[in-house]
């Protein structure tokens, strides 16, 4: 029998050119293939006559072929495969374009069940690309026909049948990760009946157990690993280093320190500094959670000069290479001034550069580097320190729980200390973060003003373009924010499909056109306006353009920045006055904060304007709350309320990550349950203090799954 650990080329069907496809799409085992969960569902269950179809939405009709296939030939080269069919209410002409392998499929007096779209052309009712499934007695249809995440040359109906394959073959050989004992408690199905109930599901209600059980697992194991996080850091000890006072660098500010900044400061100054009787103190494992712009980095600048001041190592690790610049040109002046050796070191240093600064690090001579700031490249095997004393990651608010251990490897007596701009609830920062102590700056730098806020319609654009228009004449840059890159041309067999956000969510409502940021740079740049400089971003480009596109925008070359969400981890640009947000009701309020504290960082007033047409009383109400509140942590409370913990486990999709062995956190973002979440939290708490080792035999798989989401492969910080 087929196990779940084979690659997938063990798979009928799967030769080196189909491996190499799945690869794409992070499917190397059979048990990745399972754990490839669709995005969406056709609901093909509810049958329309073709009376009641001319809505323009695809819908499943039961018809019977009433003429025999036929082969025409156009004059531009297509050949067209066309016939009638029809049901109680009419008759409709179904043509198939290109197609001719599926003549033969179609039975005089056959009924089959068809899912498209209606239209009319040239007096005649018509259905262009049906997909299709012949009706026979012994053999029932799906209620639901999934729909993949796929990649180029590679079919819904491809992956589709190698699913079933899987299913058949190996999921019998999947064990159950939960003990039996929680997943009777929280009345929860069995892993296998999940996993076939998400891509084959009957009903309604088995799709929602299904899911409802597979978020708590991926919730569960995120719960399991920080509790073993935690166990496996506690004992972990290093020397206490000698109080020093911060005025060196507080000296050197051209502003005041707020509370919040100083009661940070006075944290890590006590995990650091505070020995027990043999001198030494647990390594510190902290962090600052607070808004864009709350002055997290000076924070994170005198926990590097308390080290570097005991004779130890700092680094700092950023996760792009515009923003590592970025530090390094903040920090590596106050450094200098104090005598400090400092570099930068990203993806891009040139290789002479990269071998003297991999000497400095590991030497202990007068070349020795004292701070070192850089993006990924500082998890290179070349580089090794001779005292690393203390790792700084700057996560911009991504997720990074599963990404910050890497570095603190190099040296397991150095302290840690991590940044994240996203306002936390303190419910589930303590899920979040648990295995780390949380300061919160929860006060704003004074002299900070507050970004007007606006949401408007679709009938406000030809005002937004003219305000856009003053602000750039007026020396201001504009971000303009688009939820989607490209616009969604749907494949036939994609056509009408439900997304699982929308078709669980509390907050139904009809899913609007989406802005996409493609579409919008070039209408802009051409239509709108020729006479100023727009340019476009999005998380597909290349780490190098993107980052060329950015510090062109920070240099002032560039008027309108037209982007998707990667602007969320992104530069200071002072000249930045107006944030501009299509499609606002896609986004979490959260999101939307992160955003908007993209301007505002100069000494001109700054205007965010949320663009909507939405007419859902929820989205409306969401988005009223960004016009009356500014407090991150108070909007973070309410975005829990209104949404559930699931948008801020969002990021890690938005940020790409993909964990090896099929786990991630894609369906915990659709989480809309703070219950839940609780709940798999504590059972995960409970467990890991019962077994902190994971050495009883009913939880060998569940060591293994958590292993897997802990483990990363190539690339996964950009």
């Amino acid at each position: 029998m087929l196990s779940v650990q084979d690659p997938v080329r063990f798979l009928k069907g799967v030769g080196p050119a189909k491996e190499a496809l799945l690869d794409k799409l992070g499917i190397r085992t059979v048990r990745d293939l399972l754990y490839h969960f669709p995005r969406a569902y056709q609901h093909r269950a509810q049958i329309k006559l073709l009376k009641d179809g001319m809505d323009g939405n695809a819908a499943a009709f039961l018809l019977t072929v009433q003429t025999q296939p036929r082969q025409v030939k156009t004059r531009g080269g297509l050949m067209l495969l066309t016939f009638l069919a029809s049901d109680a209410s009419g008759s409709v002409e179904v043509v198939y374009f290109n197609k001719q392998f599926i003549h033969a499929s179609f039975e005089i007096g056959q009924a089959y069940r068809f899912w498209g779209a209606l239209h009319q052309k040239g007096g005649r009712l018509q259905m262009s690309s049906p997909d299709y499934e012949i009706v026979r007695d012994d053999i029932p249809l799906p209620a639901f026909v999934p729909v993949y995440p796929s990649t180029q040359s590679l079919s819904q109906k491809q992956i589709q049948k190698l699913v079933d394959t899987a299913i058949e073959q190996a999921l019998p050989t999947l064990e159950d990760i939960l003990p039996e004992e929680i997943r009777s408690e929280q009345r929860l199905p069995t892993l296998k009946y999940a996993i076939r109930g998400m891509h084959r599901p009957n009903t309604e209600s088995e799709l929602h157990l299904s899911l409802r059980r597979l978020m708590f697992d991926e919730l569960f194991c995120l719960g399991v690993g920080i509790g073993l996080s935690k166990q496996a850091h506690s004992a972990r000890r290093t020397a206490a280093y000698p109080p020093v006072s911060p005025e060196p660098i507080l000296k050197m500010l051209p502003y005041e320190l707020t509370g919040a900044q100083k009661r940070a400061i006075n944290d890590i100054y006590r995990d650091m500094t505070k020995k027990d009787g043999d001198g030494t103190c647990p390594t510190m494992r902290r962090i600052l959670i607070g808004d864009v712009g709350s002055g997290k980095t000076i924070c994170a600048a005198f926990a590097a000069f308390l080290t570097v001041s005991a004779g130890r190592q700092c680094a700092l690790m950023a996760p792009t290479e515009i923003l590592a610049t970025q530090h390094y040109k903040d920090m590596s002046g106050l450094f200098e001034a104090l005598g400090y050796k400092v570099c930068l070191l990203t993806g891009s240093t040139p290789a002479k550069e990269k071998k003297q600064i991999y000497e400095g690090l590991a030497g202990n001579g007068e070349n020795r580097i004292d701070f070192v700031i850089g993006t990924h490249a500082l998890l290179s095997d070349k580089v090794s320190f001779a005292a690393l004393g203390l790792t700084i990651t700057d996560e911009q608010h991504r997720f990074g729980v599963m990404q910050r251990a890497t570095l603190k490897e190099k040296s397991e007596s150095s302290h840690l200390l991590v940044m994240s701009a996203t306002p936390i609830p303190r419910s589930l920062a303590l899920a979040m973060y648990g295995d780390l102590s949380v300061s919160r700056i929860d006060e704003m730098p004074p002299g900070r003003q507050e970004i007007k806020t606006y949401v408007v319609n679709g009938s406000y654009r030809e005002r937004l373009y003219g305000f856009i228009q003053k602000q750039v004449e007026a020396g201001g840059q504009v971000y303009i924010v688009c939820p989607a890159i490209e616009t969604d041309k749907e494949e036939p067999d994609q056509i009408g499909a439900v997304e699982l956000r929308t078709l669980f969510s509390k907050h139904k409502s009809a899913a609007l056109p989406l802005k996409a940021a493609s579409d919008l740079a070039e209408h802009l740049a051409t239509k709108v306006f020729p006479n100023l400089r727009v340019a476009l971003l999005h998380g597909q480009m290349k780490n190098t353009k993107k980052d060329e596109v950015m510090a062109e925008f920070a240099k002032g070359n560039i008027d309108i920045l037209v982007s998707t969400t990667v602007i969320e981890v992104g530069v200071n640009v002072p000249a930045a006055t107006l944030m501009v947000v299509e499609n606002a009701e896609r986004f979490g309020l959260s999101q939307l904060h992160q955003l908007r504290g993209r301007v505002g960082r100069g000494n001109r007033q700054s205007y965010c304007i949320l663009v909507s047409d939405s007419e859902g009383e929820a989205a409306l109400s969401r988005l009223a709350v960004m016009q009356s509140c500014h407090d991150g942590y108070e909007i973070a409370e309410k975005d829990l309320l209104l949404r559930g913990p699931g948008d801020f486990f969002a990021n890690i999709a938005d940020a790409g990550v993909r964990q090896s062995g099929g786990l991630s956190l894609r369906l915990a973002q659709l989480c809309e349950e703070s219950d839940l979440l609780r709940h798999a939290f504590e059972s995960a708490a409970a467990l890991v203090a019962k077994d902190p080792e994971l050495r009883m035999g009913e939880h060998r798989s569940l060591a293994a799954h958590v292993e897997a989401m802990f483990t990363f492969r190539d690339a996964t910080i950009s």
